[in-house]
Formats: C-alpha cells, sequence, structure tokens
C-alpha cells in the first residue's frame, strides 16, 4: 500500500507539551497534519498547543479512566484519528540497593501501563477503521541497560515486549506497530532526571552511589552534585521497523 502524507496524518501525541514529543507534534503540524496533544500540566499545555496550533487535551495516562477519556476525546476532535506516538513518559534512576519500589511502581504507571491503556483504546478505533498506527518512543534504555538504571530501563523493555506482541496482533489488521529508540537529546527530560539525582544526594547529605553509577557521555545542561561529579548522558539510537524482522530487521517503515 502506499506510504501515508503527512497532511493526511490525524495524530493524538502524548507527552506532547515538551521535548521529543512536542517537536513531533511541531513538525506534524508544520507538514500539514493535525494533531492532538496530552499533557498533565494545564498552563503547559495551553502554552505548547497554542504555540504549534494543536488541539491540547489535559490527560495523565498513568490514570485509566483519564488515558481511556483522552482517546475518545482523540476521536470526537479528530474523526479520522490515524496514527498514536505514545510517547508520554518519565525518567528515574537510582543503583539497585537504593531503588525504591513506589517510584518504579509509579514509573511504570506511565511509561508501561499507561502506554498500554492508550494504545488499547486507540487500536479498537483503528481496527474498526481497519487501518492505523502505533508509534511507541521507547529509548536505547529498551535495548541495553546501564548501571543506574533498573526502573527506566525496565519500563522500556516492557514496552520492546509490548510493542512486539501489538505488532504481531494488529498486522492482520493492517494496523502498523512501530518503536523508535532515541538517545543524545538534549531535553528537559535528562535535566528533570539530574535533578531527581542530585536532590537525592542533597537529602543525604553525603557522597552516594548516584553520583559515580553513570556511563553516559553528554553533559546535560551543566548539573553537578554536592559531591563535584557532574550529571551525563548520552547513547544510541535506531528505529525498529513494522516489519517482521527476517524481512527488513532494522530500518525504516513508514506509516501508511
Amino acid at each position: 500500500m502506499a506510504l501515508m502524507k503527512i497532511s493526511d496524518v490525524r495524530a493524538l501525541v502524548t507527552g506532547g507539551t515538551s521535548g521529543i514529543g512536542f517537536e513531533i507534534a511541531k513538525q506534524l503540524k508544520e507538514k500539514g497534519g493535525e494533531v492532538v496533544i496530552c499533557g498533565r500540566d494545564e498552563s503547559k499545555l495551553r502554552k505548547a498547543a497554542s504555540s504549534i496550533g494543536a488541539h491540547g487535551i489535559l490527560a495523565d495516562v498513568s490514570v485509566e479512566s483519564e488515558a481511556v477519556d483522552l482517546v475518545q476525546q482523540t476521536i470526537a476532535h479528530l474523526p479520522g484519528y490515524n496514527v498514536l506516538i505514545n510517547n508520554a513518559g518519565f525518567g528515574s534512576f537510582a543503583p539497585l540497593l537504593d531503588t525504591d519500589l513506589a517510584a518504579m511502581q509509579s514509573l511504570f504507571a506511565t511509561n508501561v501501563f499507561g502506554a498500554m491503556v492508550v494504545a488499547r483504546e486507540s487500536a479498537r478505533h483503528f481496527i474498526a477503521r481497519k487501518r492505523g498506527n502505533i508509534v511507541n518512543m521507547s529509548s536505547s534504555a529498551g535495548v541495553r541497560g546501564f548501571a543506574g538504571g533498573t526502573a527506566y530501563a525496565a519500563s522500556k523493555f516492557a514496552l520492546s515486549g509490548m510493542t512486539e506482541c501489538w505488532r504481531a496482533e494488529l498486522r492482520k489488521h493492517d494496523i502498523r506497530v512501530m518503536q523508535i529508540n532515541p538517545a543524545r537529546c538534549r531535553r528537559t527530560f535528562f535535566a528533570e532526571a539530574a535533578r531527581r539525582v542530585i536532590g537525592s544526594c542533597a537529602r543525604r547529605k553525603s557522597l552516594t552511589p548516584h553520583c559515580r553509577c553513570w556511563r553516559w557521555t553528554t553533559e546535560v545542561s551543566s548539573p553537578s552534585c554536592r559531591c563535584g561529579r557532574r550529571i551525563r548522558i548520552s547513547a544510541i539510537c535506531h528505529f525498529e521497523s513494522a516489519e517482521p524482522r527476517e524481512r527488513k530487521g532494522r530500518g525504516s517503515g513508514g506509516a501508511r
């Protein structure tokens, strides 16, 4: 089948108020697509939506009822809704010995369970239309773990597993499921993650393993811990196609 034109895109971008999600929404709008973005901060949502001409919906995808309502509102606003950019997520980093269960469960509520609910409700709509696209925004952390990444990497490996399951289930409905694993992205995500690390060190008032577990290489803004060590980030980026691996492997697989 012919590849979809950007002007035919009717997309929901979760976590679209900043970072990668915002830029995706902005690029789609500039190239003629129609976009709905969602976020948890009403002020940021209003500002982001207004700046790019998108429709904003206030929603926390970690709350199932809000995620379900988000998709219903999107369908009502975009009758031809055909692309989900499953982007909402955040990072939490700590060595295994300092990993907090409640913090990890909170992270999974957004990065994994929220992504599942939004995809599930979107898939119902796409199946009825006999066409659709789900793009899961993961991370290089979903390909390879790293010291201090127990919670975050686990959430992204989980998203990778779900991507493969959905791809196998939905292909027969002409629904493409893709995953993008970005890194080396200068965005608020990493600055916020760094602040969490610094805050933890400050609360403990001492040098902690948080300060020396990172194997990252690109500086984020200029954050540094009270112990004097700088917080750094990096890695690789690749795209996982919606096509079977034996046919295409990793490579481009445009939405249709």
